[in-house]
């Protein structure tokens, strides 16, 4: 048996699965609230507790976690916690456990993943030796590599959610004037994530300041944007502004959710450069889903190709959206399968 994880920022998937040749299978899967914790213990002893399982029946065990990995250590990035491998072995009673930054373990599930489980952006011309990438926003921004040796991909993990967001546009530039002046710099995180699309609902319809409610953004009031109403919890805003927008509700949030696509397109175009993903990029995290009539009305790919002189290049890249809500803690597991 098998145990894995998918940690976020928002939400811990815990998994117990069996193993196989390829795609192991789910045997069970639990759903956490992440900060309602002090750490990933507490968690795994309840789970498997529920499940009636013993820690020694568990042949290994894969962590994704959304933070940088040292030396089986991390500190997650949005979440006051540090994981330590060799500390869970020890306090849960687990054997060979490992921890994959949250993209590297989706990365982990490309190769298995079922044409079911893609939405086909732009078909391209699949290299078969070539490399391919992963980027997907939630409550972050994350992106991985798969580079191609001999064959087979090896996943990789990157930081890259935090490297500074370029502007393409002069409204960008004014949108990036104005979060430099809250943030110092602005990242790619701070546009492409949950919380980023809260940033540029309130660029759009100038309101940084109004109250505070998540820092260092502020809350737009109901009277000011009818599309988006009332939202009593912060963590409930992106999917209001998102909602507003697919239905027209308000043209400050169509500006804003095509603000946003077009950030992702155009980050998820310089991965392709980075990686030379022709293998394909995948558009993975619990946002792309919900958008997917945004991402497939041409503004995702806009700037995705926007890419002079390498335009005609990363035209032939495929590009897909993982469907697949649970694509983290699947990787996680196909890693902990060739651990065991």
């Amino acid at each position: 048996m098998l145990l894995a994880a998918d940690v976020g920022g928002t939400k811990t998937l815990l998994g117990l699965f069996k193993r196989a040749p390829e795609r192991p299978p789910a045997i069970e899967v639990g759903e956490f609230v992440t900060i309602e914790y002090d750490s990933l213990v507490p968690m795994i002893r309840e789970f498997l507790k529920a499940e009636g399982v013993e820690p020694r029946a568990i042949a290994a065990s894969t962590f994704g976690v959304a933070g940088a990995v040292t030396d089986q250590v991390a500190r997650l990035t949005n979440v006051p916690w540090l994981v330590d491998a060799a500390g869970i072995a020890e306090a849960a009673g687990l054997r060979r456990v490992h921890l994959l930054n949250d993209l590297e373990a989706m990365a982990h599930s490309v190769p298995v993943l079922e044409s079911s489980e893609l939405a086909t952006l732009q078909h391209g011309v699949a290299q078969p030796g070539g490399n391919a990438a992963v980027i997907a926003a939630g409550t972050g921004l994350g992106e991985a590599l798969l580079l191609n040796v001999d064959g087979r991909f090896i996943p990789g993990a990157t930081e890259a959610g935090h490297a500074d967001w370029g502007p393409r546009t002069p409204r960008d530039i004014e949108m990036l004037t104005a979060l430099t002046r809250i943030y110092g710099r602005c990242s790619n995180e701070h546009i492409i994530s949950g919380p980023g699309l809260v940033n540029i609902f309130q660029f759009t319809h100038d309101a940084f300041g109004s109250r505070t409610l998540i820092s260092p953004a502020a809350y737009l009031p109901a009277r000011t944007c009818p599309g988006v109403g009332t939202v009593a919890d912060p963590a409930d805003l992106p999917a209001a502004i998102s909602r507003s927008a697919l239905e027209k509700r308000c043209r400050m949030c169509v500006e804003s959710l095509d603000l946003f696509v077009a950030a992702y397109g155009a980050e998820a175009g310089n991965l392709a450069l980075r990686t030379v993903a022709t293998a394909g990029v995948y558009v993975g995290g619990g946002i792309a889903p919900k958008i997917l009539p945004s991402l497939q009305s041409g503004l995702f790919l806009d700037a995705f190709r926007a890419k002079e002189p390498l335009a005609d290049f990363v035209a032939t890249i495929p590009v897909a959206v993982i469907l697949n809500a649970e694509a983290g803690l699947l990787g996680a597991a196909v890693h902990a399968n060739a651990a065991a």
